[in-house]
């Protein structure tokens, strides 16, 4: 499996723990902003791919699985062999690829790879990809927005709406309550008169027997 791509490994041969924000996969390591700046300026890693640590953790497991430091001797990929068809280190060509007649520098190998139509084609689709996917996430981004701002509005709407519904409901009641206070002050006075009219005929019987 790759190194540690979460610590820079710089920092860490010297016993500093310092985060890493770029990976570099031909030195098989992470670099801090200090040392991804050394790295860029040095002459042997200048040309090297980096790539950010947010993205290259979205890989596939099996492409981070991918090392390039040998497991039995700790050393550091230098030599393809064709009729093996592995990677070597130093010490894997003494010890048993001494005898094999096809082998290449990995470094010429991934130049040539590099400067292929065919990579340039893969690359070039992957810069196309991502373009793709920058422009699908702003978009959809952008529409989350408006959703937003549509659900706000509308909301603005029924309340403005329901305020609406409300003071015309308010005016539609006093009228109402008004319209009764005066329907029972009309009444009231029908009966107060009645009763007086009855009171004085009362009277009126009472004084003649």
């Amino acid at each position: 499996m790759a190194s540690n791509w979460t610590i820079c490994g710089v920092c860490a041969f010297r016993n500093i723990n310092k985060a890493s924000v770029v990976w570099c996969s031909e030195c098989d390591e992470g670099l801090c902003d200090e040392c991804k700046e050394h790295h860029g300026a040095s002459k042997s890693s200048r040309n090297h791919s980096i790539i950010p640590v947010t993205e290259y953790q979205k890989l596939p497991i099996k492409v981070l699985e991918i090392t390039q430091t040998c497991q039995k001797h700790k050393e550091q990929y230098q030599t393809f062999c064709k009729k093996h068809d592995c990677p070597c280190c130093r010490r894997c060509v003494i010890e048993t690829h001494n005898d094999c007649k096809d082998l290449t520098a990995i470094d010429d190998i991934v130049q040539n790879v590099k400067a292929s139509n065919a990579f340039l084609e893969v690359e070039q689709t992957l810069v196309q990809m991502l373009e793709n996917v920058c422009r699908i996430r702003n978009d959809r981004t952008e529409n989350l927005k408006c959703l937003q701002d549509q659900r706000v509005k509308i909301e603005r709407d029924i309340k403005q709406t329901r305020k609406m519904i409300n003071d015309h409901l308010d005016k539609v009641q006093e009228k109402l309550i008004k319209e009764l206070y005066a329907k029972e002050e009309n009444e009231s006075k029908r009966i107060n008169q009645l009763l007086s009219e009855i009171e004085e005929k009362e009277k009126n019987f009472g004084s003649t027997g």
